[in-house]
């Protein structure tokens, strides 16, 4: 593989860092073509990409993405967590939208050379990490639906804090009652770039009405709980922790089959299964769900303070981070961060 580094460094952030608005010095970018299969890998400086207005990705959104973190542990050395999954899950979307696969470990190896170049990037503070975004889109340049012919692959990096604002305060979610972001059969169980674009409008009209987050319903009865916009979704019910089961269109979280297998691991009973949106709200009124929170690469865990239903918020518990989410949290990252042992083996050192 290619290295070209760059001669013009950018300054590193100084301060709270907002998610995804820095970006570091580097870049991977690898072409895939018909006739070459993947090609032409290199790191490059990090700089905009030239297609031609007739790329199929501007017309026919044939794309898909994954999202990662590298860390630095209180050795210094750099970690990232569970990295293969994500190429897995990468290869499991390219499968659905017709992209050609990667080779999952040698593109974990082009990933650790990025990293190992842009290591002074990584922010050590509380809550900080190097969020990685590898993305492949379609560039056909022709118009007409049809499974493209020619590939990029590219991966960015950026130095980010927490997701939230406030961190891990409580944040408010909005259920969703007329539109739905997926339906069983469709693109739902992926990470398709179209299945954002098409949750905006829901998520601008819950943060008009002052929610963060938009909780989506399944599309057939719309009564079914399936996931939040960048996370999927935990409830505790009389001790008892439920998250959806995945039924083919809640997306396969890493961080969601992570926390399952943490919690049972530590002991507490964790079910997937179809819960009604009514059976939420009903627990909460009876004080039976006294926790709910999310779980994404992106936010960790998120605690959820409040669930506006039918033009009613519904406080969940005493509407402050629970005793099981905090656990989940403080045990996952500390994991994540080299302060715990990784009974799981799940970090993944960059040597």
């Amino acid at each position: 593989m290619k290295i070209i580094k760059t001669q013009n460094p950018k300054p590193k952030p100084a301060g709270k860092i907002k998610f995804g608005t820095v970006f570091t010095d580097h870049m991977f970018v690898a072409k895939y073509s018909a006739d070459k299969g993947w090609h032409d890998e290199k790191i490059q400086p990090y700089q905009p990409f030239v297609l031609e207005p007739s790329s199929s990705i501007f017309h026919y959104g044939q794309g898909v993405f994954e999202g990662l973190k590298a860390y630095k542990n209180h050795l210094g050395e750099i970690m990232m967590f569970r990295p293969l999954e994500n190429f897995k899950r990468m290869n499991s979307s390219n499968e659905r939208m017709m992209i050609p696969p990667i080779d999952e470990h040698k593109m974990l190896q082009n990933l650790v050379e990025l990293v190992r170049l842009d290591q002074d990037w990584i922010p050590t503070g509380e809550g900080e990490s190097l969020y990685i975004r590898p993305v492949i889109i379609a560039n056909d340049n022709s118009l007409g639906v049809h499974t493209a012919q020619n590939y990029i692959m590219f991966i960015i990096m950026s130095p980010v804090g927490a997701y939230y604002a406030n961190g891990l305060a409580p944040v408010r979610l909005y259920v969703e009652e007329f539109y739905v972001r997926a339906a069983k059969g469709g693109t739902g169980h992926y990470k398709f770039i179209g299945n954002y674009a098409a949750s905006l409008k829901a998520s601008d009209q819950a943060e008009k009405l002052g929610y963060d987050q938009v909780l989506w319903l399944d599309a057939q009865y719309k009564k079914y709980v399936e996931e939040v916009g960048s996370m999927n979704i935990f409830f505790v019910k009389n001790g008892e922790v439920i998250t959806p089961s995945l039924e083919g269109s809640i997306l396969p979280g890493i961080t969601r089959m992570s926390i399952i297998e943490l919690l049972r691991h530590k002991g507490y009973k964790v079910t997937e299964r179809l819960i009604e949106i009514e059976e939420v709200i009903q627990g909460i009124k009876s004080d039976e769900v006294t926790e709910c929170f999310g779980t994404g690469t992106a936010a960790v865990i998120s605690p959820v303070g409040v669930i506006g239903y039918k033009g009613q918020d519904y406080t969940v518990g005493d509407g402050k981070t629970g005793k099981i989410t905090m656990e989940a949290y403080k045990s996952l990252t500390n994991i994540q961060h080299g302060i715990a042992p990784d009974v799981f083996n799940w970090t993944y050192k960059v040597k």
